[in-house]
């Protein structure tokens, strides 16, 4: 079975920094496309950062408005666990958000068409 587990949301002040860990496990393939999501009230939800199975840079993708602040990692534990974090630095209230963890065998970039959501975290941001 495959679970999306989310951590490391918080409150903290403009400028601040902090680092979601999402721990992807039951995939029988090793071969998984990981990206973060966030969606504020009343807004869709929109990518933030996505990454290849290899987490090369070649691979890596950012929505406009965190480029140059958020940096997406992968860990690859073994080939049914993964971790992969989200470093936001210089933060804004404009990233307060819930932010969502997915996963999907196919590559899906910034796009919501991914199979596997975790629960989300919350992350607010005040001035």
């Amino acid at each position: 079975q495959v679970e999306l587990m989310e951590s490391g949301g918080g409150s903290v002040e403009t400028g601040q920094s902090l680092r979601l860990s999402c721990e992807a496990s039951g995939f029988t393939n090793s071969k998984i496309y990981m990206a973060w999501f966030r969606q504020a009230p009343g807004e869709e939800r929109e990518g933030v950062a996505a990454i290849s199975p290899g987490g090369s840079s070649a691979g890596i993708y950012y929505a406009d408005s965190v480029k140059g602040r958020f940096t997406i990692s992968l860990d690859s534990l073994d080939n049914a666990k993964k971790i992969v974090y989200l470093e936001m630095n210089d933060l804004k209230p404009e990233d307060t958000a819930t932010y969502y963890c997915a996963a999907d065998w196919r590559p899906r970039g910034l796009g919501t068409a991914y199979n596997f959501w975790g629960q989300g975290t919350q992350v607010t941001v005040s001035s």
